[in-house]
C-alpha cells in the first residue's frame, strides 16, 4: 500500500516581541547626573562620590544587579539628585508631570513646586520643638542639616510589591560630626551638641509609577522625631523660665542676670481674695528674717530637672501581679467570642469573598502581566546588564499642553488635576530610652570611645578613606563651623547630646537667621555631596 503523499503546511518563523529597554535611571544611580541641556543649583552637577563611597561601605543590603529592590534604590537616588539640585521643575526626568504629588504620614499631596520653593527637608519634617519649616528657608534648611551630617546614605532595606504600585522600606544613616542648629516651630533657636555618633532613620514608602517606571505619587510614613531624638538623646536642657518679678512684656528681653531695681508685685499676688486682703500690719519674726536675705539674680534660663525614669524593676512588677486577687484572667474570659449572623463562624475566621475561587493562586488573580512597568522589571531581572538601555525625556511640557488643553475646553478630571545596650554611669540615661527605642545613650557613648554601634562605623569617611579637607572643616571648632554668636551657649554650657533654646525674640536668634539663610561658594562642595 503506497504511503499518501501528505504535503505539511510551512512552518511560519516566528516572531519574538522587542523587550522594552530600561530607563537609564533604573540602571544607575548617577543616571541623571549625565543630562545635557539641564539647569544646576549651583551651576554644575553636584558630587555624590563620598556618598556613594559611604553607601558601598555601611549599607546592610546587597541586592544581587537587575533585581526589583535595586531598581526601586537606583530610581529614588535618581529622583533626589533632581529634587535636590534640579532648580526648575521641566528638567526632572523621573516624575511623571501630569500626575506627580508627594505626602509625608498621611498628609494632603504636595506638588513639585511645593519641593522647589521649601525644599526637601521643609517638604517632609512637621514642625516640632527641634526644627519647624515654618521658620527655615530652603538655604537654611540645607545648612542645619548638611553641615551636621557631611554625609547622609540611603538604600532600601526591603520591597513588598512590583509596579506599578511599589512598596518598599528604606534606611537612612550618617554620622552627627558637628552641631545641630536649627529653629524651632516657637521660633526658638535650638543648638544641640555633637556627639560623635551615628544616626539612623527608617521608614517605608509606597510609590505609583507609570509606563516607563517614572514616579506618579509618593507616600511617605516615618518619624521625623526619631531623628530628633539621636541628635538630641537628653532633650534640651534649658527651657524658657518665665519671669515672675516683671511684667509679661519685660519678660521677653529679660537678660540672664537682670535684677529688677523694684520687684513688682506677684501675679498670685495681685489675684488674692477680697476676703484675705487685710492692712498691712508689723512683719513677724519669720517675715523679717527673710526680708533680710540677699535677693537672688533672676535667670532668663534654666536647666529643667533631671529626667525622671520610669521604674522597669521585673521583680517588682512580678511581685506586684502575683498577688492574691491579681491573678490575669484567660483571654477568653475577657473577650467573649463573637459569632457572625450570616456566616455562623467567628468573626475573627477568615471567609473568602463570595466571588472569589480559593482554589486558584493570589499569583493567578493578579491581573498586572500585561502592564508595561512589570514588565520593565522583568526584562532587567531576566536580561541584567545586557538589557537596552532608554533614556525617557521629560514629559513636563506634554502635561502642560494637557492642562492648557483642559482648561481651554473647560474639562478637569482627577487624572489631569496637578497635585499640589544596657546604660552606665559614664553616660546618663537618655529621656527617650526604652526598650522599643532601645538605648539611645549608646550613641554619645559610641562617640567618645570611638566603637562603632550596631555594625555601623563611627566616622564613615575614615573606614571608607573618603576624608578630606571638608571633614578636617567640620571638624573643626564650632566659631569656625558656625559663625554666629554664642551667648546662650556659654552660659549653659551643655554636654553632648543636649540641646539648648535661645527665645525667639533673642538678637542672637536674629543674627543666625541671616546667617544660616546664605549659603557661600565656599560651602557648596559639602552641600552638594550628599544623598
Amino acid at each position: 500500500m503506497a504511503a499518501a503523499d501528505v504535503q505539511h503546511p510551512p512552518i511560519e518563523p516566528t516572531t519574538t516581541e522587542a523587550s522594552p529597554g530600561m530607563p537609564d535611571y533604573l540602571a544607575s544611580p548617577n543616571a541623571v547626573f549625565k543630562d545635557a541641556g539641564v539647569k544646576w543649583r549651583y551651576g554644575k552637577a553636584p558630587d555624590y562620590s563620598k556618598t556613594r563611597k559611604v553607601w558601598e561601605e555601611g549599607k546592610k543590603m546587597n541586592h544581587a544587579a537587575g533585581s526589583l529592590p535595586q531598581l526601586v534604590e537606583n530610581l529614588v537616588k535618581n529622583w533626589e539628585v533632581e529634587a535636590s539640585f534640579k532648580p526648575r521643575l521641566e528638567d526632572w526626568r523621573t516624575v511623571d508631570h501630569e500626575k506627580y504629588s508627594f505626602a509625608i504620614n498621611g498628609g494632603p499631596p504636595q506638588s513639585g513646586e511645593h519641593m522647589l520653593k521649601v525644599g526637601t527637608y521643609n517638604a517632609i519634617i512637621a514642625p516640632n520643638e527641634y526644627y519647624s519649616p515654618e521658620n527655615s528657608d530652603f538655604a537654611s534648611s540645607h545648612k542645619t542639616f548638611k553641615r551636621m551630617m557631611p554625609t547622609f546614605a540611603w538604600e532600601v532595606m526591603e520591597v513588598y510589591s512590583g509596579p506599578p504600585q511599589v512598596a518598599f522600606k528604606w534606611r537612612h544613616w550618617g554620622v552627627m560630626k558637628n552641631d545641630y542648629v536649627g529653629f524651632n516651630d516657637k521660633g526658638e533657636k535650638i543648638v544641640a551638641k555633637a556627639h560623635g555618633g551615628p544616626i539612623e532613620i527608617f521608614g517605608v514608602t509606597v510609590a505609583r509609577v507609570d509606563d516607563k517606571v517614572r514616579l506618579q505619587d509618593l507616600d511617605t510614613w516615618f518619624d521625623p522625631l526619631d531623628m530628633f531624638r539621636q541628635i538630641a538623646p537628653h532633650g534640651i536642657v534649658n527651657k524658657e523660665v518665665m519671669n515672675r518679678k516683671v511684667n509679661l512684656e519685660a519678660a521677653l528681653d529679660v537678660g540672664p542676670t537682670y535684677m529688677p531695681a523694684k520687684p513688682e508685685a506677684a501675679e498670685t499676688e495681685t489675684r488674692r481674695p477680697a476676703d484675705t486682703q487685710t492692712e498691712a500690719t508689723e512683719p513677724d519674726a519669720a517675715t523679717a528674717a527673710q526680708s533680710q536675705e540677699p535677693e537672688q539674680p533672676i535667670t532668663a534660663t534654666e536647666k529643667s530637672a533631671e529626667p525622671v525614669v520610669p521604674e522597669n524593676d521585673g521583680v517588682k512588677i512580678a511581685q506586684e501581679y502575683n498577688k492574691p486577687g491579681n491573678e490575669p484572667e484567660a483571654p477568653e474570659q475577657v473577650v467573649q467570642e463573637h459569632i457572625s449572623n450570616s456566616t455562623g463562624k467567628p468573626a475573627d475566621a477568615f471567609v473568602p469573598h463570595q466571588s472569589t475561587d480559593i482554589e486558584k493562586s493570589a499569583a493567578g488573580l493578579n491581573p498586572t502581566d500585561s502592564i508595561p512597568a512589570k514588565q520593565v522589571v522583568e526584562s532587567a531581572a531576566t536580561q541584567g546588564a545586557d538589557a537596552e538601555l532608554d533614556y525617557p525625556e521629560s514629559n513636563f511640557h506634554d502635561a502642560q499642553e494637557q492642562l492648557s488643553t483642559a482648561a481651554e475646553t473647560g474639562e478637569s478630571s482627577a487624572e489631569t488635576e496637578q497635585p499640589g545596650a544596657a546604660s552606665s554611669s559614664d553616660v546618663p540615661r537618655s529621656i527617650y530610652s526604652s526598650s522599643v527605642t532601645g538605648n539611645l545613650e549608646d550613641r554619645i557613648r559610641a562617640g567618645k570611645t570611638g566603637k562603632a554601634v550596631s555594625g555601623l562605623a563611627l566616622d564613615e569617611s575614615l573606614t571608607t578613606g573618603t576624608h578630606d579637607a571638608i571633614d578636617e572643616h567640620l571638624e573643626g571648632s564650632a566659631e569656625q563651623v558656625h559663625p554666629h554668636p554664642h551667648e546662650t551657649e556659654k552660659a549653659v554650657r551643655p554636654n553632648p547630646g543636649e540641646a539648648i533654646a535661645v527665645p525667639a525674640q533673642a538678637e542672637e536668634t536674629r543674627m543666625t537667621h541671616e546667617e544660616m539663610s546664605t549659603i557661600t561658594p565656599s560651602e557648596c562642595p559639602f552641600l552638594m555631596n550628599r544623598e
